[in-house]
């Protein structure tokens, strides 16, 4: 220790020998490792801070799926979520369509039997899905080759899909010609559809729509006709990209062939038969009770009505009117037999012949009750209107 030590220790009162000063200055010197490394540390901390702020981080693949909300593992039922999800937002989902299954159930059924009896051969016809999707994203997933055929719905006035994969229509060629079973279906890629495979395409299609209008009987007539054939999906465009529509999947197996059946309908074609869509169960009735139906009946016909007998109008000035006196006489240009008219709450309802009976004044009906000018119809139409808004 240096003497200035020794004097300030002094002044202190304090007794330093060697060996406790050379602890106290290996003590120092350990703090100030420690506190350098503490501050080494402080920094690394804020340089990752720093990394993690910045607008440089790169995100990986799975971390864009995340966002985007796309995943390819995902089955089809799981809950989409991220941007496809706002995407999807506006499909309004079949669920909400309850006769919608029914009736492409029965399809199936229908079309079971008359593809048995088409082919001589034992046909199954299942329904593989009934979804939701954009016309455009429908017709960029179409795997060609395939057959596009363009319905007309003619009581509602607007078109429809109905594509036939090739799968399907080589099985049921070689179906039809006599092919062999446990063959495998020989594709010629590269080439258009010949003359006959076209001609049994259109058989089979016109087969499927007239199953599919007995199918939509029981809730209303509908007549399906085929407009035209298309390979190429740019030509059979009926709606625009981003429409949504309904979009069901048949497929029907002959034995160890077959293929799919893919009906589309946008939402603007069936939306006419919307309200028998919503039935739960076929034959459903909306809003309407009969037995309140017949109570209301009942009271309407026991009400009172009041009914006037008009014999005569004329329109008199004002000043006339207001200088009428006691005893003077307004004539009326009709005589005891002409008409006269009867009126209920402002409506003239019919014409009567004034006569008397005893001492009261009568009037006997000439002609039948004039027609209202308000229907059931107009309540009907006032209801729609209401629900569109």
């Amino acid at each position: 220790m240096s003497e200035e030590d020794d004097k300030l220790a002094a002044e202190w009162g304090l007794d330093l020998d060697d060996d406790t000063a050379s602890a106290s200055t290996d003590g120092d010197d350990d703090g100030a490792d420690a506190m350098a490394a503490e501050w080494a540390a402080m920094i690394d901390e804020g340089g990752d801070s720093e990394d993690s702020d910045g607008v440089d981080r790169v995100l990986n693949q799975d971390e864009i799926d995340n966002l985007l909300g796309f995943d390819p593992s995902a089955a089809d039922g799981v809950e989409l979520s991220g941007v496809q999800a706002l995407i999807n937002s506006a499909l309004v989902s079949y669920e909400r369509l309850p006769m919608l299954e029914i009736v492409f159930d029965r399809l199936v059924r229908l079309a079971t039997t008359s593809l048995r009896n088409f082919t001589s051969d034992n046909v199954e016809v299942s329904l593989d899905s009934i979804t939701s999707v954009r016309f455009g994203d429908y017709l960029n997933s179409i795997p060609l080759p395939a057959i596009l055929s363009v319905i007309k719905a003619e009581e509602w006035e607007n078109y429809g899909l109905l594509t036939i994969d090739s799968g399907l229509i080589y099985s049921m060629i070689d179906v039809l010609l006599g092919g062999r079973r446990g063959n495998g279906v020989i594709r010629v890629e590269g080439r258009p559809y010949t003359t006959i495979e076209m001609s049994l395409s259109r058989r089979l299609i016109e087969l499927i729509l007239e199953d599919t209008k007995k199918a939509f009987e029981p809730l209303t007539q509908i007549t399906f006709n085929l407009e035209r054939l298309e390979t190429n999906p740019r030509f059979a465009a009926i709606s625009r990209p981003a429409n949504a529509a309904i979009l069901i999947e048949l497929r029907i197996d002959m034995d160890d062939r077959g293929g799919k059946v893919e009906i589309l309908l946008p939402y603007a074609t069936i939306e006419p038969i919307r309200e028998q869509l919503l039935q739960v169960f076929m034959g459903e009735k909306f809003g309407r009770d009969a037995t309140w139906e017949g109570h209301l009946a009942t009271e309407l016909y026991a009400a009172d009505a009041d009914i006037e007998a008009v014999l005569n109008e004329q329109e008199l000035p004002l000043s006339k009117v207001l200088n009428l006196k006691k005893g003077e006489t307004i004539m009326f240009e009709q005589s005891p037999s002409d008409p006269i008219t009867l009126r209920s709450g402002g409506i003239d309802i019919t014409q009567a012949v004034m006569g008397h009976i005893g001492k009261n004044v009568s009037v006997r009906v000439s002609r039948a009750l004039n027609p209202p000018n308000v229907t059931m119809a107009v309540f009907e139409a006032m209801d729609e209107t209401m629900e569109k808004v």
